[in-house]
């Protein structure tokens, strides 16, 4: 269930951020169709909880810096490891393709952090992407590493439908794809969620948290680098992890032979 007043809070933060120059009541209204008393009432309390300000007088509203304070703050208390964020960057340079990380929420997997590819056509995906953990290499990557219990709990909750021609419609077709993934080494994905797109994922394990680092982009150029994918993952995980980390820490999981 969705909570309008917050949904349009959050509606309003994209368009400025996309926007990135103030905005009058009248270009919110005009922008979202909602009634003027509502957009108002918005800006108004945002504004007198100092999350708004005007640079200039009547020249529209923009956000002020106490948003980034905020999210500095949530990033202190939970950063995201400083070695997957360089397994990131290697990858994205390696393979020219959209490299994520992403974390479970219940039956979401979310992208904690996201480096796009350059080329024209690619897998478009922004930090806060959710995708079903059930119908995804990111998910199943994750969902890996669960606890049997868990797994079973969580999947009980899962409606099932058909994103793409890869989905998978029930249970046993979910745990199929993970314990085919497990002793493949990787989780694949073609078609299961965005119609013609495709990636390859594998769980990192730092400390306490479960982590997936994926490779994704457009079918016709990532269908048939998906096990180079694999192991370009498993090199990268080796070089900033250590030698074994893979072996030692993920379970009931087959690295693939890299040499």
């Amino acid at each position: 269930m969705t909570v309008k007043q917050i949904d349009n809070l959050l509606l309003l933060l994209e368009f400025f951020a996309e926007r990135q120059r103030p905005a009058t009541l009248a270009d919110v209204v005009s922008h979202f169709g909602w009634p003027r008393s509502s957009a108002f009432n918005i800006l108004s309390t945002l504004t007198e909880r100092g999350y708004l300000y005007e640079p200039q007088a009547r020249s529209g509203y923009y956000p002020t810096p106490r948003w980034s304070q905020i999210a500095m703050a949530f990033a202190e208390g939970e950063p995201i490891p400083e070695r997957l964020i360089r397994i990131m960057a290697e990858l994205a340079a390696e393979t020219g393709e959209t490299v994520c990380i992403s974390a479970s929420s219940g039956l979401f997997a979310v992208f904690l952090d996201v480096i796009e590819s350059p080329a024209s056509i690619r897998y478009a995906a922004k930090p806060g992407k959710r995708v079903p953990i059930h119908a995804t290499a990111s998910g199943q990557a994750l969902l890996s590493q669960y606890p049997d219990h868990d797994l079973e709990v969580l999947l009980r909750k899962i409606t099932f439908e058909r994103y793409g021609t890869g989905s998978p419609t029930s249970i046993e077709e979910v745990l199929s794809q993970i314990e085919a993934g497990r002793r493949r080494g990787w989780f694949q994905s073609a078609s299961h969620y965005s119609p013609d797109l495709g990636g390859v994922a594998v769980p990192v394990v730092e400390g306490q948290r479960i982590f997936a680092v994926t490779i994704a982009g457009p079918l016709f150029r990532v269908a048939d680098k998906a096990e180079s994918h694999a192991r370009s993952l498993h090199r990268a995980i080796e070089r900033v992890f250590g030698e074994g980390h893979s072996q030692e820490t993920l379970k009931n999981f087959d690295v693939p032979a890299l040499t």
